[in-house]
């Protein structure tokens, strides 16, 4: 993935994504650069619209959190409607005991 990243960020700072920009990019932060690796990321980006991938990829990590109100209201509602079940149960019972 940091090689992915190194891209990204030379992409959000206008540089150039090439072999030597990567490359110094992922030895200023500390990693073992892999010449292989490195030229496998350059051939696989080369017909890619990085700017739109990256778009796709924040619409897809924010959809779970989307989502989560919409879950929780569920949960509340499933909630609800056992809560309702027991004092329908709990009521119910009291009558019988009436009429023993």
């Amino acid at each position: 993935m940091e090689y992915i990243y190194a891209a990204m960020l030379l992409h959000t700072t206008g540089e150039e994504i090439n072999e030597g920009n990567v490359k110094k990019v992922l030895e200023s932060a500390g990693a073992d650069a892999d010449d292989a690796r490195i030229k496998a990321l350059i051939a696989a980006l080369e017909d890619v619209d990085i700017e739109e991938a990256m778009e796709k990829t924040a619409v897809a990590a924010a959809a779970p959190v989307a989502a989560a109100p919409v879950a929780e209201s569920v949960e509340e509602e499933e909630e609800e409607e056992e809560d309702e079940e027991e004092q329908e149960e709990e009521a119910a019972a009291g009558l019988g005991a009436l009429f023993g």
